[in-house]
């Protein structure tokens, strides 16, 4: 019977039926009683599948009939079907979120009340399942190759999984730059066979374009997966965090920071890197480092593997660790900002720079007096801590030459990044530093400074060319030896958490004014966090998207206005039409109420909307976040909130306030740094 009526696509009415739609067509149907003189064939064809269409509907009315029943059942038994689950009412929802951050305010550990272990110890319990690896390579579908001077050749598993490396960045700029190929094929060619390698001798000859449209594929069907889809990937993420993202430090559970170990990849480093384009091993099991209690049970290494060693070290804070081959550097598991390791450090690093608050004006003296030393040694080291007071700047750690990117500190400044003005700009004895920080960013200013500083410049800058250094008597261990004799846990470091603090402090006491409001506090909050970006030389690239985010908030600022415009009209006109009836009642009417109220909240969403964009355009180029996360004392941060009634959310995230759990509880409104 379905077979039939399956044969007939010219009903349109049974078309939409097939679909799922309901048929609207009624007028069109025949009508009851009705002469069938002028039936056609079809006609008859429709008349009896109508017969079984309608023994069908008999059929599904019945079926609902009975899941209706059933339903009504459940309901009279207590049982509620899920889309008849009643909706929680906005109290609901804010009560429930109120319990739910008084229930984390039980359950936190507040480790700052405790008393704090002998020096060293940093816990006395530490159990964890060790770091998460990365999953293995799977190799490319058979539908897509690599292609050597026009042919194709298949690679060998470890050949073929770093070339993919490289296929994945084909759209960015590093695999354009000359040293990025070179180290990338170097480190290739140790990869493959040595067949491929006698094949393969040009990485201008290798296409990598199928590979490539792969991977794009790939990225953008996860960008097109379903809710369900998505849900699935999560929960599992969240399988992989509940087993290894948690650890017991003396019988607390604690978040892991980087429990996963990054997978094996190229080498990009920042900015022009020597060493960008070499190839990122596989960390294996065999070199990994396990650190846990000698009483806990220890993490049990993948199948097949072992660990290159487990210790029982509590005077250390890492979980577990091992070398990377590029930089042959040290890489740790640990736990998160917001637990008790960190929470601890923070509080004891910024507990030493209020330290240094009685004792800075002695040290200054003392450098001060070291410019006129007879020693060259002395002076320099004077000169060095001039600038790491007064500019913020970093010590700068030596390294050996060509194995990272060319950057310099206070310490290892050259000749080439100095450049002495007796005159400029109306200022005397300018210094004009240019070179490249840390992390690649550069730091250029042009400082007035005494004129003691300014002739030993001169002094140490005599006779030497370009590439030599100014503080060629100096280095980060001699400076940082010299400081802490001057006061215990003083380094470089220490002064530049100092100098960033109390300029905030003072910048918060010079802008902030009591009766202004929210949105122009936070502006003024954001412009002492400026100030401090600033000292430290925190900036950024101007985000891709500024400019049309700029545009977009602009034309909600112009719409604003018009609203603004047109709210003052229609509050004109009520106030006309309210003295035209001369109401007798002393207070406005209703509707003049209604429309002040509206001119209100217009004027102060207009101002909220151009602070903002005022505050986005001076932190173009500036990164707020760097000081405020490791610099800047969160008391003072705490404070000034109590202090202005400014909640502590509009400063800190949520996850920056477990950071700060610490702070938040301990500080009051006259906290001083």
């Amino acid at each position: 019977m379905r077979k039939s009526v399956k044969q007939e696509p010219q009903d349109d009415d049974f078309a939409a039926k097939k679909k799922g739609m309901k048929r609207k067509r009624i007028k069109d149907e025949p009508v009851e009683g009705a002469s069938h003189s002028t039936a056609t064939p079809t006609s008859k064809k429709k008349d009896k599948r109508n017969g079984q269409e309608e023994e069908s509907a008999g059929e599904d009315q019945r079926n609902k009939s009975k899941k209706r029943r059933e339903k009504a059942v459940k309901k009279e038994d207590g049982e509620h079907p899920v889309s008849q689950k009643p909706k929680r009412t906005k109290k609901e929802i804010m009560e429930a979120r109120v319990q739910k951050k008084e229930d984390e305010e039980k359950s936190r550990w507040r480790w700052w009340e405790e008393e704090k272990y002998e020096d060293g110890v940093k816990w006395k319990f530490l159990e964890h399942n060790g770091p998460f690896f990365p999953s293995e390579y799977q190799p490319l579908p058979d539908n897509v190759h690599f292609y050597y001077a026009g042919n194709k050749v298949k690679l060998s598993l470890a050949a073929e999984e770093v070339g993919l490396f490289f296929a994945q960045m084909l759209d960015h700029e590093y695999t354009t730059k000359k040293v990025f190929r070179e180290n990338f094929f170097t480190d290739w060619r140790k990869e493959m066979t040595h067949e491929e390698r006698t094949l393969i001798k040009d990485l201008d000859k290798c296409n990598f374009k199928e590979l490539f449209a792969m991977h794009k594929a790939r990225v953008e069907a996860r960008k097109l997966m379903t809710k369900e889809e998505k849900l699935a990937v999560k929960e599992a993420n969240q399988k992989i965090v509940d087993e290894y993202g948690y650890c017991l430090l003396d019988h607390h559970k604690e978040r892991i920071g980087n429990f996963k170990i990054e997978p094996p990849g190229l080498f990009r480093g920042r900015g022009e890197h020597p060493k960008q384009g070499m190839l990122k091993t596989r960390i294996l099991p065999k070199q990994v480092i396990i650190n846990c209690t000698k009483e806990s049970r220890v993490p049990v290494a993948p199948a097949g593997h072992k660990w290159k060693e487990v210790r029982h070290d509590n005077t250390v804070t890492w979980l577990a660790s091992w070398t990377e081959n590029i930089q042959g550097s040290i890489k740790y598991i640990m736990l998160n900002a917001n637990s008790k390791l960190k929470g601890e450090k923070d509080w004891e690093k910024y507990e030493v720079a209020r330290k240094l608050k009685s004792c800075v004006h002695n040290i200054r003296k003392q450098y001060d007096q070291d410019l006129k030393s007879k020693q060259m040694k002395t002076r320099q080291r004077a000169v060095a801590l001039y600038f790491i007071d007064k500019l913020a700047l970093r010590a700068g750690n030596e390294k050996d030459e060509g194995e990272t990117a060319d950057t310099v500190g206070c310490c290892s400044l050259r000749v080439e990044h100095i450049t002495l003005h007796e005159k400029l700009d109306g200022s005397e004895c300018v210094v004009e530093f240019d070179f490249l920080g840390k992390d690649c960013i550069r730091y250029y200013n042009k400082v007035p400074v005494i004129k003691k500083v300014f002739k030993n410049l001169k002094l140490f800058m005599e006779n030497k060319s370009p590439g030599d250094d100014v503080f060629d008597r100096l280095n980060t261990v001699l400076l940082n030896k010299h400081l802490s004799s001057l006061m215990p846990g003083l380094s470089a470091k220490v002064f530049r958490t100092y100098n960033a603090s109390i300029t905030l402090q003072e910048q918060l006491k010079e802008l902030s004014n009591k009766s202004d409001n929210e949105p122009e506090k936070l502006l003024s909050y954001n412009r002492a966090n400026r100030a401090v970006a600033i000292l430290c030389n925190h900036q950024r690239a101007a985000p891709k998207t500024f400019d049309q985010s700029m545009a977009n908030l602009q034309a909600k600022i112009d719409a604003r206005k018009e609203k603004l415009s047109l709210a003052k009209t229609e509050l004109k006109q009520a106030k006309k039409e309210a003295k035209t009836k001369g109401s007798p009642e002393p207070k406005p009417q209703p509707l003049v109420e209604k429309k002040m109220a509206a001119v209100q909240r217009c004027e102060e969403m207009l101002l909220k909307m151009e602070l903002q964009a005022t505050d986005k355009e001076e932190n173009k180029q500036i990164a707020l976040g760097t000081s405020k996360l490791n610099y800047l004392d969160p008391r003072i941060s705490v404070a000034w909130c109590r202090n202005m009634v400014v909640p502590v959310d509009k400063i800190y995230n949520k996850s920056q306030r477990d950071k700060f759990a610490w702070a938040l509880d301990m500080t009051e409104a006259d906290f001083e740094f």
